[in-house]
């Protein structure tokens, strides 16, 4: 009885590897890196940047992206020294001649240097995880103000929201994140940003503190923020464990994933939001986030659901055109969905799938975007290997997918159909 039922796992296990390697047909590889470089003026002030140990190549880690048109932004945090630019974007429109182009520093080489000590400009931008465009032709990026993050840290600024024009590229917002909103385990990895094209000026910026659980809600024409506590924000202690391209380690992140629905009847959205170590997703209407004096009213924040064991997340975004909500599956190296429209009132292993995994390409997976012709971005970075152990520059380490959403989804759980 004992090998049926080990012939049986193993068959059910084949069966399902294969269905998810059909789907990860799907997904096109548009950029990959064993190493990124950057795009230096010329020769001779890379250079210098190498003697000066400006440029330190194996600390550069690709994190997180972001796509607007035809630039596509990705992120470098600055966990160790010798990180040039910390929010650097590539061409889309010279993806096919060149898989693994030079970074360009945005907006400028300037903005990104921290390291000036004659500049004292505090508007630089010192070192971002996630950044996002909104409707309005605006780049939001949430900068953590510390670099040398895994050496202990060094705050060169305060944390701050900056918010460039992206039609001009001129920095149009800055807002100091106040003192109050800052606790001693304090972390900022995302920013999600809600607005409507015909309300600019409405806008609201969600900002997990996965360090504190909390969240920071920061409103565009209050100019102002507040901090939210939430039971729901904190870590599952039984979801603190990770297995990743051989590495055990533990994290207790909190607060991380952020997605927004259409905006409902009432005029808000429904925000789906989950702590990194944990399988459990939950909501709460965008309307109690914007009320500063209700937000933490108890009873309005939802257990949504669990999606099984090892499904830890980090990023999340829901494609408005199919309902689906996508995330990361950082133990699965791979990408989860649920279909919040087939599947409304009920979210559990059996209603999430895996629409892509893969244990050489996919290699935890740690953002991931949909653009607005519903294609599905995933950008991983084998981010375990960088911190516990080391990466092989023979091997392709850092890659960038696309995929089309309604391809993505087809014969899956997540189906519309």
């Amino acid at each position: 009885m004992l090998v049926l039922n080990s012939l049986a796992v193993t068959l059910a296990v084949l069966f399902s590897t294969q269905q998810v390697q059909a789907k990860n047909e799907n997904f096109k590889e548009i950029f990959g890196w064993k190493e990124v470089h950057f795009a230096y003026p010329n020769e001779t002030v890379k250079k210098e940047a190498i003697e000066s140990k400006k440029l330190i190549q194996d600390h550069n880690l690709p994190l997180g992206l972001e796509v607007y048109n035809d630039k596509l932004f990705i992120t470098l945090p600055r966990w160790k020294h010798g990180i040039p630019a910390t929010l650097t974007y590539v061409s889309l429109k010279d993806a096919d001649k060149n898989k693994s182009p030079d970074l360009i520093p945005y907006p400028s080489w300037k903005a990104n240097d921290i390291y000036d000590k004659e500049d004292k400009n505090t508007t630089k931008i010192v070192s971002t995880f996630r950044v996002r465009a909104d409707e309005c032709d605006r780049l939001w990026v949430m900068d953590t103000g510390v670099a040398n993050i895994l050496g202990g840290g060094e705050q060169f600024t305060p944390a701050k929201i900056l918010v460039y024009d992206l039609k001009t590229d001129e920095l149009i917002r800055t807002f100091q994140i106040k003192s109050t909103d800052i606790k001693e385990d304090t972390f900022f990895p995302n920013i999600v940003v809600d607005v409507t094209k015909d309300k600019c000026d409405q806008a609201h910026a969600y900002i997990p503190d996965l360090g504190s659980n909390a969240l920071i809600v920061y409103s565009w024409s209050k100019n102002d923020t507040w901090r939210i506590k939430h039971h729901y924000f904190n870590m599952d202690p039984l979801a603190g464990n990770y297995h990743v391209a051989g590495v055990n380690f533990q994290w207790v992140d909190g607060l991380f994933g952020i997605a927004l629905s259409p905006v409902q009847e009432d005029g808000y959205r429904t925000a789906y939001f989950h702590a990194l170590s944990s399988t459990r997703e939950f909501t709460v209407s965008t309307r109690v986030l914007q009320n500063a004096t209700e937000a933490e009213s108890y009873y309005e924040y939802k257990p949504l659901g669990s999606r099984g064991p090892n499904s830890q997340a980090t990023a999340s975004m829901l494609d408005e055109k199919s309902g689906v909500l996508f995330y990361t599956q950082v133990n699965k190296n791979g990408i989860g969905c649920w279909n919040s429209v087939k599947h409304a009132n009920e979210y559990s292993a059996d209603t999430n799938g895996l629409v892509s995994s893969d244990n050489d390409t996919m290699v935890f997976p740690n953002d991931l975007k949909v653009d607005r012709d519903s294609n599905l971005w995933v950008l991983t970075d084998k981010l375990p290997l960088y911190i516990y152990r080391s990466l092989d520059n023979d091997d392709v380490n850092f890659r960038i997918f696309k995929a089309p959403v309604a391809e993505v989804i087809k014969g899956t759980v997540c189906d519309t159909k």
